[in-house]
């Protein structure tokens, strides 16, 4: 199965998602990290697809969407929550399984805390985190920080897939043909026609706000919902510290979290291998 392409309007932005399945099937969004696109879910999203309706949005100033003239005010979680919130009334999509890889994880933390987007309470059925958690690295943010803020540019597809190959390393994918299909749904071409990742570099400036964005144990412990954290065995953004904490409080307290470790991966898994998707699956089957 192919994805289809489609375009909404999210508040002031034009947002782009692929879509798989059957729309009349259970809904799931997947929303993918800071500096990559929706198509990377794809792998995971045609299987899903053959019980699920599947929402893979590009985040504004990412893949296919929009990008901001005010970076500083839009590239924050309270922009990309209400981005979502209008995604799923503009679909009308009243419930959803959650998906969220890395910076998606926060977002959807925010929206089913729906503690500043109280329109978003009992909107999500289920809440995956693929290696992002309440509280991270500060020095893996610094090694994000400094490739996605200045974002190289090359004569060709495949010197910008050598270098894709060199900072996403962790992400464990295998295949020649994985990291073509990586490269090809992650550039765009400058005016001078060398090709560079496809997002807006000022998305750092979302690291730069007065409030740090990404302290949110208020979010995590407002969750009611199952909860399913995946970790990648390497991850340096995550710690199994923190995992551990997390069982202890919020939906760890009330037993409504579980959680696994992906072996050969760090941060954060691809969710592109028949392990890490049964295990997707499984837990989605158990929240429906």
């Amino acid at each position: 199965m192919q994805p289809s392409s489609h375009y909404i309007q999210c508040g002031d932005f034009n947002v782009h998602y692929t879509a798989w399945g059957n729309p009349t099937a259970p809904a799931v969004i997947a929303w993918h990290g800071l500096a990559r696109t929706g198509r990377d879910f794809d792998a995971l999203a045609q299987h899903l697809s053959q019980h699920y309706f599947v929402i893979c949005p590009d985040t504004i100033g990412r893949g296919l969407s929009q990008w901001s003239h005010n970076p500083h005010q839009d590239y924050c979680l309270a922009t990309y929550a209400q981005h979502a919130l209008a995604l799923m009334d503009g679909l009308h999509i009243e419930k959803a399984h959650w998906i969220g890889t890395s910076m998606g994880g926060n977002i959807g933390m925010v929206c089913a805390a729906a503690l500043a987007l109280p329109a978003f309470k009992g909107r999500l059925r289920s809440l995956l985190l693929n290696d992002i958690a309440p509280d991270i690295s500060s020095a893996a943010v610094e090694r994000i920080k400094t490739y996605a803020g200045q974002p190289p540019a090359f004569d060709t597809v495949p010197e910008l897939e050598t270098f894709f190959r060199q900072v996403y390393a962790p992400f464990g994918l295998q295949t020649d043909a994985e990291w073509q299909h990586l490269t090809e749904t992650s550039l765009r071409r400058l005016p001078d026609g060398r090709v560079t990742p496809h997002y807006d570099p000022q998305l750092v400036q979302q690291f730069f706000r007065a409030t740090p964005e990404f302290d949110m144990w208020v979010q995590y412990d407002a969750l009611d919902m199952p909860v399913f954290v995946m970790r990648g065995a390497q991850s340096d953004l995550v710690s199994a510290q923190t995992v551990e904490a997390m069982h202890t409080r919020g939906p760890g307290a009330k037993g409504l979290l579980r959680s696994e470790e992906m072996a050969g991966c760090g941060h954060a898994p691809a969710l592109n291998t028949a392990a890490q998707i049964e295990s997707v699956l499984r837990f989605l089957r158990a929240c429906d």
